[in-house]
């Protein structure tokens, strides 16, 4: 078993892009995981040639990146462990922290956890790899976790790292207990058969949507949720309720996917299914024309109220959380997403540019969002404000109106059942928060300042 290290508390210096993003690079659109959520946008990775052999030496300052985690914890962890940690940092510069932040052997578990879907992804999103060789890549993936000397050395994607020093990472997987092992070749197994399926496959009907979110983001949650229970952290039922936990990732996925629809429509991807975009335009691209602007409007909304039919599911599954470090993991994400779809309802904006919310409230988010009372209210009033957005000629008005009825009254029936220290905060959690603020914005400028002389947009 991996080694458990202490429960400092670590910094969490970022979380500015908690959904996910669509991948770069010409061809079809492949599937877009909500591991692109935990961070891959405009990052450096350790750039490595494809050619270099699996056991390639790290150059000179390659375990600076480990700088989050305490002193005490890098020092009791193996080399290949450190090595897993860098490629945490590398790849992924939003779940990066709060993954640190993590208690105990939960940490190492979902560490390695991020790493082979992050693999697993690099390998989907590699437009070079035909088809005929792809296809059984992803069927098989989850089999090479126990082949020690099985690497892939012919990616050309950004982070093709995790493919080249596969075995470091496989050899950490093989140190995880037996339950973490289960967990996750198992999440690997069933989202490469995901996404060898939707490779060639359009997001035709809601339910399609449904269902490519499922592979791409629910099968996270649902992996992520097991973990948690395996780690003793959280109740059993937490990884059981295999539902609630397809509703976590989906929650976010369909979030990002809304969101980003210019952008993906500019890079000719088509994520927003045509059952619902059909009703109101011969195509969707359509909806970037202003002379299109009440039907775009109208589609927009129908999806942003589809998602927010997952928000009960979500409220159900953050009250059931009981360790600090589990909670602040799952609620971020889910506050800056019903953040992000208040941002998006109704707003032609959407249709013009990448929509986001500001730097300021997403640290107040980051800040607020850690314990379920504070969660609940901020539902309540993102809520509230979709609801006096809502037009009475909007065709997805009554549907509306009752998934924001039934949000409120989720979130006042959990409020009043809550005991009074429910995910009571100490000095120390308190701390950290305050210097979260402080970092995340500091970062959140940098990256805005660095984005405008570059020309890659930050998002939330």
């Amino acid at each position: 078993m991996a080694g458990v290290c202490c429960k400092c508390p670590v910094s969490l210096s970022v979380f500015k892009r908690s959904l996910c993003v669509a991948p770069r690079g010409g061809g079809s659109a492949p599937p877009r995981s909500l591991l692109q959520g935990w961070g891959r946008r405009g990052e450096r990775g350790l750039l490595q040639e494809a050619s270099r052999p699996c056991s390639a030496l790290r150059p000179a300052g390659f375990y600076r990146h480990t700088a989050l985690l305490c002193f005490s914890c890098q020092g009791s962890m193996s080399d290949s462990l450190r090595t897993c940690y860098v490629y945490l940092n590398q790849t992924s510069r939003s779940f990066a922290a709060v993954i640190q932040a993590l208690d105990g052997e939960l940490r190492h578990a979902v560490c390695i956890f991020y790493l082979v879907l992050r693999a697993l992804d690099t390998v989907e999103d590699d437009m070079t790899i035909p088809l005929d060789k792809k296809v059984p890549m992803l069927n098989n993936f989850h089999t090479y976790l126990y082949q020690e000397e099985w690497c892939f050395t012919e990616s050309q994607e950004k982070d093709r790292q995790v493919l080249e020093d596969f075995p470091t990472i496989s050899l950490e997987f093989r140190n995880l207990a037996q339950e973490y092992r289960d967990v996750i070749s198992d999440i690997c197994h069933r989202m490469g058969v995901g996404m060898a399926e939707f490779l060639e496959k359009k997001v035709g009907t809601m339910k399609d949507w449904d269902q490519y979110c499922h592979y791409v983001a629910g099968l996270v949650g649902i992996g992520l949720s097991q973990l948690f229970s395996a780690s003793q952290l959280e109740d059993p039922e937490v990884g059981r309720d295999t539902e609630l936990a397809n509703s976590m990732g989906l929650f976010l996925q369909k979030t990002n996917i809304i969101r980003d629809y210019l952008e993906d429509t500019m890079e000719g991807r088509a994520f927003w299914p045509q059952e619902a975009w059909s009703q109101f335009a011969e195509r969707l691209e359509d909806f970037a024309q202003p002379e299109k602007l009440e039907s775009a409007l109208s589609c927009l909304n129908l999806l942003v109220t589809d998602a927010l039919g997952h928000v009960p599911d979500v409220i159900a599954y953050l009250s059931r959380l009981r360790n600090q470090s589990v909670f602040n993991f799952c609620a971020i994400p889910q506050v800056m997403a019903i953040a992000t779809l208040s941002t998006c309802y109704n707003n032609p904006m959407v249709f013009q540019r990448v929509v986001k919310i500001r730097k300021g409230q997403a640290v107040t988010l980051m800040m607020e969002a850690t314990n379920m009372r504070a969660v609940q209210t901020i539902i309540s009033q993102y809520s509230q404000e979709i609801l006096q957005k809502v037009s009475l000629t909007d065709p997805s008005r009554d549907k509306t109106l009752h998934i924001l009825a039934i949000i409120q009254e989720r979130s006042a029936l959990s409020q009043s059942s809550l005991p009074s220290k429910t995910h009571h905060l100490s000095p120390m959690y308190l701390s950290a928060a305050m210097l979260l603020a402080v970092l995340s914005w500091q970062y959140l400028s940098t990256t805005a300042a660095q984005a405008q002389g570059t020309g890659d947009m930050p998002g939330q």
